[in-house]
């Protein structure tokens, strides 16, 4: 699947937010971080410029994806939470949190 470069920085805002939800940056999350940035193509300077957008306004181009992406977002994050082997609760609270924000909460549950 191909996102743009706004939809990128979006992803990777709530990809670092939900590797920091739980206080830990666990081993198998930055294996995962890798793994995606091979797969939706973006480098470790993309983190640092995605943690200088507000999380409202990544929210905001998050909702205006199509149904497909969303989708395709709620399970990146679900790898991501599930990277380290144990989805912290402060982990799906967020994901939750996120997938509601963007319209995609109820069938993700």
């Amino acid at each position: 699947m191909e996102f743009d470069l706004s939809e990128k920085l979006a992803i990777v805002k709530m990809i670092d937010s939900v590797i920091l939800a739980d206080g830990k940056v666990h081993n198998g999350e930055i294996n995962a971080l890798g793994q995606l940035m091979n797969s939706i193509h973006f480098d470790s300077n993309f983190i640092v410029q995605a943690r200088n957008i507000e999380t409202e306004q990544g929210l905001l181009i998050l909702k205006g994806m199509s149904h497909q992406k969303k989708k395709a977002l709620a399970a990146i994050l679900e790898d991501v939470a599930i990277s380290d082997g144990f989805v912290h609760q402060k982990e799906m609270s967020l994901i939750l949190g996120i997938c509601a924000s963007i319209g995609i909460g109820k069938e993700f549950e």
